[in-house]
């Protein structure tokens, strides 16, 4: 239970203790629920090059603007079939089902823009809520519609489109290992904020 200002909000502790450099952050597969079903943040599975460090500084900030936050780290989401790299990429039905509770999803990535615009496909292939995406490299709304992916500003053609799941924003310069910076942690709340309030 956490008491931010006059409010509390009770979050579900996960199961099963962090490894690695993890920043203290639940292993793969689990699910940290908050108590309304607003906002999940949505993290790759932590491991040697995975880390997943600024994903508690990017919740613990949402949550400090009394937003209901949870906290999903997907089973297998540290690689890509095919990509030549240890590990492979998956999403289960399962952690479909629990983003989609959500009434929208912040999903946070690394810095292989091909990996993980395809990883963003795979995911959006059965996610039908609003997202926010989070990464180190440079990256646009055409490089996910590209790939099927319906955004804010650019549309894939009909009968591309993967699912009816939008990307409203993009957020590129936070780094997967190191700590979020306070200009970006602002712009994230902000984006959040206002895509909460476009979705209400």
């Amino acid at each position: 239970m956490l008491n931010f200002d006059r409010t509390t909000q009770v979050v579900d502790c996960r199961c099963g203790t962090s490894h690695g450099k993890g920043g203290s952050l639940a292993r793969a597969g689990t699910l940290s629920q908050a108590g309304k079903l607003e906002v999940v943040v949505v993290a790759m599975g932590s491991g040697r090059r995975h880390v997943t460090k600024p994903i508690c500084e990017i919740t613990y900030a949402i949550r400090r603007e009394n937003i209901h936050t949870g906290v999903l780290v997907l089973y297998a989401g540290t690689g890509y079939p095919d990509s030549g790299t240890m590990g492979s990429f998956g999403i289960d039905p399962k952690e479909l089902d629990q983003i989609n509770m959500h009434k929208m999803a912040v999903i946070h990535f690394g810095n292989v823009r091909n990996h993980f615009v395809k990883k963003a496909r795979d995911i959006f292939s059965g996610v039908h809520i609003p997202a926010i995406i989070i990464c180190q490299a440079l990256v646009d709304f055409e490089d996910f519609a590209k790939v099927g992916i319906k955004t804010r500003n650019v549309k894939p053609k009909e009968k591309d489109m993967i699912s009816d799941g939008m990307i409203l924003d993009i957020i590129t310069g936070v780094a997967r290992g190191d700590a979020c910076s306070r200009e970006k942690l602002s712009e994230i709340i902000v984006k959040t904020k206002e895509a909460l309030g476009q979705i209400q």
